[in-house]
C-alpha cells in the first residue's frame, strides 16, 4: 500500500515546544523538544508530553474523560518523534507489532569514527542506582542491537545514522560510549564534564503501519538546529541527499493526516 504524503507546513504547536505530525482520531504522532518528559515522574506530573498532549484532546474541558496512551518512550533529553495513542485496544495493537516498527535516530558522537558502520550488540542490565550497562551473562541483561552509519566527521565529532534494531532503555546512549564515542552531551554514560547544551540524540523518522486502516505510515522530525552547531549545516540531510562525504540513504518523509513497565524505549 502507497504511503500519503504530507507537507511539513501542516505540522501543529503546542506549549514547551511540543509539536504535532499527525494526528487522527486514534493517534498522535508528535515531534517532542529535549528537556520534555515522556510521562509524569514522582517530582513532575504537568511539564510532559502526555499531560499536554492530554489536555490537547481534553481541549481544556475538564470533565472529559478521554485518555491517551503511551506506546513508547524516548528519554527526556532525546527529541524526535513519538506515538501516542487514543485507546488502550489500538496502544495494545501498535506495540504487538513494534518489532516491524522503523525507528532512525541522528547522534552526534566523540571521535572520529574509524568504523564507516557497523552493528554494536551486546546484552543490557540495569543496577540499583538505575544506570543501564553491557554484559556477556545473558542471564543477567536483554539481548540488544544497534545499527550505525557514520554520515559526516568534522575534528572532534562525528554524526550517525542509528537504526534501533531493538529498543532497550539507554540502549544507544549505552552501546555507543561502550566503542569509545559516547553521545555529546551525555554526562550519564559520556564524559562527566561534558558542558555541551543537551544531549545530541534525535529520534529522526518513524515509520508503521496504522493500527486501525493498515496504512504504511511515515514520519519525519526536523533536526534541531544544535546539530548544525557542532558539525555543520545539515540542509543536505534535511532534504535527503545525505552527506557530501558519506552519502546517506533517502530518509522518509513526513506523511499524510491530520508508564507503565514494558513500554518500547530507547
Amino acid at each position: 500500500m502507497a504511503m500519503r504524503k504530507r507537507s511539513p507546513s501542516g505540522a501543529r504547536f503546542l506549549q514547551k515546544g511540543l509539536t504535532i505530525l499527525y494526528e487522527d482520531k486514534d493517534i498522535l504522532v508528535v515531534n517532542k523538544p529535549a528537556g520534555l518528559l515522556t510521562v509524569s515522574t514522582e517530582r513532575e506530573k504537568e511539564r510532559t508530553a502526555h499531560h499536554i498532549l492530554t489536555e490537547h484532546i481534553r481541549r481544556g474541558c475538564g470533565r472529559s474523560r478521554k485518555a491517551l496512551y503511551v506506546v513508547h518512550r524516548l528519554d527526556r533529553d532525546t527529541s524526535g518523534t513519538l506515538i501516542f495513542a487514543k485507546s488502550e485496544e489500538v496502544k495494545l495493537r501498535l506495540q504487538d507489532r513494534w518489532k516491524e516498527t522503523k525507528k532512525t535516530y541522528l547522534a552526534i558522537v566523540h571521535g572520529r569514527c574509524e568504523k564507516t558502520s557497523g552493528t554494536i550488540t551486546s546484552y543490557l542490565a540495569e543496577d540499583s542506582a538505575y544506570t543501564v550497562y553491557s554484559t556477556s551473562d545473558r542471564t543477567k541483561g536483554k539481548l540488544s542491537h544497534t545499527a550505525y552509519k557514520v554520515l559526516r566527521k568534522t575534528r572532534g565529532f562525528s554524526l550517525l545514522e542509528i537504526d534501533l534494531l531493538t529498543g532497550r532503555k539507554n540502549q544507544i546512549r549505552v552501546h555507543l560510549a561502550g566503542i569509545g564515542h559516547p553521545i555529546v552531551g551525555d554526562t550519564k554514560y559520556g564524559r562527566e564534564n561534558d558542558r555541551h547544551a543537551r544531549l545530541a540524540l534525535h529520534a529522526r523518522s518513524i515509520s508503521f503501519k496504522h493500527p486501525v486502516s493498515g496504512e504504511e505510515l511515515a514520519f519525519e522530525a526536523e533536526v534541531p538546529a544544535f546539530f548544525s552547531t557542532l558539525v555543520g549545516h545539515l540542509g543536505r540531510l534535511e532534504d535527503g541527499k545525505g552527506s557530501p562525504a558519506a552519502p546517506s540513504r533517502p530518509a522518509p518523509k513526513p506523511r499524510n493526516g491530520t508508564n507503565p513497565a514494558g513500554v518500547p524505549r530507547p
